[in-house]
């Protein structure tokens, strides 16, 4: 033990222990400074260069982080802890419109598709050592980047958007490094950020996308990677606009070692055209979701990249699962050849809902966001009071603090299961949440 700090060992794996050990135990906290390395290596009695060991290991599994002359510390506690508890309970008899989902009723049947894949892997089954990538998939996925101008890359499958990101940024960031996210953005993604051990630094976001101003002090500040989606931005529904890719382009082109990953989870939801930012960076990806078209439970998706990163992930992904599930990606190769989602179609009775209830907010005096996607941002000066409100007037929607960093406080509202004569209820809820208590008078 070292005085208040209850750390032991002569060799840097047993110091890095027992400092993980009581960080676990709650004997070391989140933010608690650590001892200077010159100061502990004298009180245990070991070389500094010891404990310097003790404290990189220490770093690389995200367990502290060194902020130069302040020091060390214990990292605060990853956000998935808080975020995950950023939930609204749906009581019975309210409507719930809090969770992302899509409309079940434009999703495809799967059957068809998996009997036809089931039947395939029958006849000839995938074994060890097999190919991981469907041809018929790779195929796809090709000719749709290529006709959406994303560069021709290496083609890879992951368990979907996130498992994808994730293993990108594992094979080039470090423990410490910065990753510039979207604020407000995907609730998962500022999660996983600093559950990997990296910084979030956020960027603002207007009905087009990562604000240009933001995005520039963020990339000047040193970020390694950048993660941009194209569209229907979760919780705003952004879309990034030509012009807007132009600008983000030439920012990005001035920092050739930033890794940029756009996430296109609205493919085959959205009828915006896309303006890919790929390939501007000498390290990218590109990685896009059949979940919010073809079905969540799927968890699929591809993505392309340059030559390095995917081979990365590719190596570092037959260590752990191998491959994703050949019957999954012969079915979802079956069905986009066989048309079984109609995006223009899709993307239009997502339009409806959405844009009617911009519209019937607008109408009420309250500002709604929802270029594309099947959410709605509606900015509030009270987000909690805001939700209580709409949860007593039986409407359960979603917490802005589970997609903010420091943007201001909202609450995202899904439009799936939202029927036309359910829109002016809602936006009459809304509005009354939002209003301002009356202020009393007292005699």
């Amino acid at each position: 033990m070292l005085g208040e700090y209850p750390i032991s060992g002569r060799r840097a794996v047993d110091i890095s222990a027992s400092v993980e050990r009581a960080v676990a135990d709650g004997a070391l906290e989140p933010g608690q400074l650590l001892p200077p390395m010159r100061e502990l290596a004298n009180s245990l009695g070991v070389n500094p260069n010891t404990v310097a060991a003790a404290y990189r290991t220490l770093r690389e599994r995200g367990v502290i982080e060194t902020a130069g002359r302040r020091g060390s510390r214990v990292r605060p506690k990853p956000a998935t802890t808080a975020r995950e508890r950023i939930r609204v309970d749906v009581p019975e008899g309210v409507r719930d419109v809090s969770d992302g989902n899509p409309d079940t009723a434009l999703l495809p049947s799967l059957a068809e598709a998996f009997t036809e894949a089931a039947t395939a892997a029958d006849r000839d089954p995938v074994l060890y050592g097999d190919d991981a990538l469907e041809p018929a998939l790779e195929r796809a996925a090709r000719a749709a980047f290529r006709a959406d101008g994303v560069p021709d890359g290496t083609v890879a499958v992951a368990s979907g958007s996130l498992d994808a990101i994730e293993r990108v940024l594992a094979a080039h960031l470090k423990p410490g490094d910065a990753v510039a996210v979207e604020d407000p953005g995907w609730g998962s993604m500022l999660d996983l950020v600093p559950a990997l051990g990296l910084r979030v630094v956020p960027v603002g976001v207007d009905d087009d996308g990562p604000l240009p101003d933001d995005a520039e002090r963020a990339l000047r500040g040193g970020v390694r990677a950048f993660v941009v989606t194209c569209r229907a931005q979760n919780p705003t529904g952004a879309a990034v606009g030509a012009a807007r890719a132009k600008r983000l382009r030439a920012l990005l082109a001035a920092h050739q070692e930033v890794l940029l990953i756009e996430d296109d989870h609205g493919h085959g939801i959205v009828d915006l055209p896309l303006h890919p930012l790929a390939g501007v960076t000498r390290h990218w990806a590109f990685v896009r979701s059949a979940a919010k078209a073809y079905g969540p439970d799927l968890r699929l998706a591809v993505f392309t990249g340059d030559a390095t990163t995917v081979d990365r992930v590719r190596g570092r992904q037959r260590l752990g699962p191998g491959w994703v599930s050949r019957i999954v990606q012969r079915a979802v190769a079956a069905l986009w050849a066989s048309g079984a989602v109609d995006p223009g179609a899709v993307a239009a009775s997502y339009g409806r809902r959405r844009e009617a209830l911009v519209a019937a907010l607008a109408a009420r005096g309250v500002a709604g966001r929802g270029r594309s996607g099947m959410n709605v941002w509606v900015p509030v000066p009270d987000e909690t009071g805001a939700v209580a409100r709409l949860l007593h007037a039986g409407w359960a929607v979603a917490p802005g603090a589970r997609f903010r960093i420091e943007a201001g406080p909202g609450v995202r509202i899904t439009v799936s299961r939202l029927a036309s004569g359910d829109v002016d209820t809602v936006a009459d809820a809304v509005a009354e949440a939002v209003r301002p208590a009356p202020r009393r008078h007292y005699a």
